[in-house]
């Protein structure tokens, strides 16, 4: 059994002259069982690992085990899977240990039991004030302590014990990114780049805008105003002035700044679209360009152009 203690801050394919081509296996599907006490944090770690591309439900009844095993198992879509099963499905609960013993001879299977102390466990129930699911007790640290001990056999059985007490939520889901990453570390935050026009306008998803109105128009220049600034004469048009390269280079450093911050506090999308008049030229030629720089940086960016289909 592996413990894991933080210790930080606080909480929170015939060609006969060639050997036959064998193609390679498909990975081996893997079963992660998080349970442990209410309140600290299978909600986080569930979500932590969706994050990390497992097949992610959360409270599944114990008596569901085996048939949900079998279905990841034929499936070749989902290799990874992770589940929460705790006191919320209480009947099938004493169970757990059996079917787990049994999976484990089927499939690679942990069990995760996530453990916190129980003056932490009463402080974050005071922050969330959601009520414990063994409420029947008189107040809720006997909640707590009754459930410790319901759950006390299923501690000492897992594969991983990891003690939240002292983790915050970030803390924790960076504990499990690394723990079941692969080496990957944390996921890859997915970067929408958008170009638009202001006259038709701003995108209500955009997490940062740039407005790129203060470059010179090529519409107004006759052979392109019906080109947009995918076309390479415009690109260059618009590139050929100096405020356009700084301007680039500056908004790629600030973006390669702000992405690792925007990771490390849970964020998995960002949106950044840049404007001009129409649509069609200045915003366009520039967001190519970042994405294309940020790429070179590693990042995995897409574009979009919104209005580059409107009449000019």
């Amino acid at each position: 059994m592996e413990t894991l203690v933080n210790s930080v801050s606080p909480w929170e394919f015939e060609v006969s002259s060639y050997p036959e081509q064998v193609p390679p296996a498909a990975p081996s599907p893997q079963l992660v069982i998080i349970t442990g006490l209410s309140g600290s944090g299978k909600g986080t770690v569930l979500r932590s690992l969706e994050d990390l591309g497992f097949y992610a439900v959360d409270n599944l009844p114990v008596g569901l085990l085996p048939t949900f095993t079998a279905l990841i198992q034929e499936s070749p879509s989902i290799q990874r899977a992770a589940i929460v099963v705790d006191v919320r499905g209480e009947d099938g609960l004493g169970r757990l240990p059996e079917v787990f013993l049994q999976l484990r001879d089927q499939i690679p299977c942990s069990l995760v039991f996530l453990d916190c102390q129980t003056d932490t466990i009463l402080r974050r129930y005071s922050e969330t004030r959601r009520p414990h699911p063994l409420g029947s007790y008189a107040n809720l640290r006997e909640s707590i302590e009754a459930e410790r001990m319901r759950l006390a056999s299923l501690r000492e059985l897992s594969d991983v014990v990891v003690d939240t007490s002292r983790f915050n939520v970030h803390e924790l889901r960076d504990h499990i990114y690394a723990r079941f990453g692969g080496g990957a570390g944390q996921p890859q935050m997915r970067i929408a780049i958008t170009s638009f026009g202001f006259r038709h306008g701003v995108p209500d998803t955009s997490d940062l805008l740039f407005d790129v109105r203060f470059l010179p128009n090529p519409h107004y220049v006759p052979e392109y105003r019906h080109l947009t600034g995918l076309d390479a004469e415009v690109a260059d048009y618009i590139r050929g002035f100096p405020q356009t390269g700084e301007f680039i280079q500056r908004i790629t450093d600030l973006l390669a700044y702000l992405i690792p911050h925007y990771i490390r506090e849970g964020k998995s999308y960002l949106t950044v679209s840049f404007g001009c008049t129409g649509g069609h030229h200045r915003s366009v030629m520039i967001a190519e360009e970042v994405a294309r720089l940020l790429r070179e940086r590693d990042f995995s960016v897409s574009t979009h152009h919104r209005d580059t289909s409107r009449p000019v």
